[in-house]
């Protein structure tokens, strides 16, 4: 690929620089010393990836990623020496399109670059999903499975984003009423050292309680459930939430598709499903599973979404039954609940 760097310290330039040059399979093509710098140069010459730290004089990252992803979208890394010290930018950033974050590799004493495997990982990473990347054709819903399942006597709220989600996500949630009762369960492709942080994050934004969901878990009124680790979030026969590795060749981790698919199996009440904004594809099949099985889907537009990657998948396969804007999402969710379930609380918009 080629790869843009854009920080004003020299040592991480240089760091970074090694680091991207040893895999063999990447080229560095430009260094910006800030945001300003790094918004310019890509409308004249736009990488394939843009490894964009935080804090820089004259522009940072948040509004560099924000300009970029509006003017000359393409992938950027979030690159920072600290992304647990700095979760609230990085999920600004995210919001604004950035894919994911990573800690800048570290030049040791002994020249050796600490954090560097994690670092190429994700890189590579955001190499497959930058490519077309083919249905994940997971397997139906079972009728004999369905037949097993559990009764739920409530309707469940399924939210799937990926690249601009973390900012989709806090819109949707503060626009429910405050006093919900139906269960949410949100899948957001995060590296599991960062699902925590945005779990607080987000409960942050909101009045609804948000934490990361367990094994064993059930769906809970009033509370949302947000997947935790880099293996699949999916439902047991008996409504419980469980983890697994499989499917392991899957680049979307964790799956939306896979979640949802184990939702329409073994959910037995109303469904609402919306699918946010996100590079790639995943979800849209798990949202056609869902449509045959009576669920109310919605994608995002294009107009509201940081990157038309998913929802746009979910609208070309025919699994979407409304296109909706961002800020209208909250409302059709609230519309399409039972009263008891919506509580008594106005919608916050």
């Amino acid at each position: 690929m080629r790869i843009a760097i854009v920080n004003d310290l020299l040592m991480a330039v240089e760091g970074l620089r090694r680091a991207v040059i040893s895999s063999g399979k990447h080229e560095i093509v430009w260094v910006a010393s800030n945001g300003k710098e790094a918004v310019e140069k890509c409308s004249t010459n736009t990488p394939d990836l843009v490894l964009m730290d935080l804090h820089m004089p004259i522009m940072n990252g948040v509004d560099a990623t924000r300009l970029i992803m509006q003017a000359n979208p393409c992938p950027i890394l979030i690159v920072t020496a600290s992304v647990r010290q700095n979760s609230a930018m990085v999920f600004e950033a995210m919001g604004n399109g950035a894919l994911d974050a990573v800690n800048t590799p570290i030049l040791s004493s002994q020249g050796n670059m600490d954090g560097q495997k994690d670092f190429l990982k994700k890189i590579d990473l955001i190499g497959i999903l930058s490519k077309p990347y083919p249905s994940t054709r997971l397997p139906t819903d079972n009728p004999v499975e369905r037949n097993k399942a559990f009764l739920a006597p409530d309707t469940l709220v399924l939210l799937g984003a990926s690249s601009g989600g973390p900012q989709a996500l806090a819109s949707i949630l503060r626009g429910l009423p405050a006093g919900i009762s139906t269960p949410i369960i949100i899948v957001q492709h995060v590296d599991e050292q960062f699902a925590p942080g945005l779990a607080d994050w987000l409960d942050q934004q909101t009045a609804l309680k948000v934490r990361l969901a367990k094994v064993g878990d059930r769906p809970m009124s009033g509370t949302v459930l947000l997947s935790g680790t880099n293996d699949h979030l999916v439902m047991r026969g008996d409504g419980s939430l469980s983890y697994t590795p499989e499917p392991v060749n899957l680049p979307y981790r964790p799956s939306i598709d896979v979640f949802w698919h184990s939702v329409a199996t073994y959910w037995q009440g109303s469904i609402i499903a919306a699918l946010l904004t996100g590079m790639g594809r995943d979800g849209a099949e798990g949202m056609l599973a869902l449509k045959h099985r009576g669920a109310l889907t919605i994608a995002q537009n294009e107009a509201s979404s940081a990157v038309y990657g998913m929802p746009k998948a979910a609208r070309e396969l025919g699994a979407a039954l409304k296109i909706s804007a961002l800020e209208t999402i909250a409302f059709e969710i609230t519309q399409n609940i039972t009263p008891h379930e919506a509580g008594d609380c106005p919608v916050r918009m």
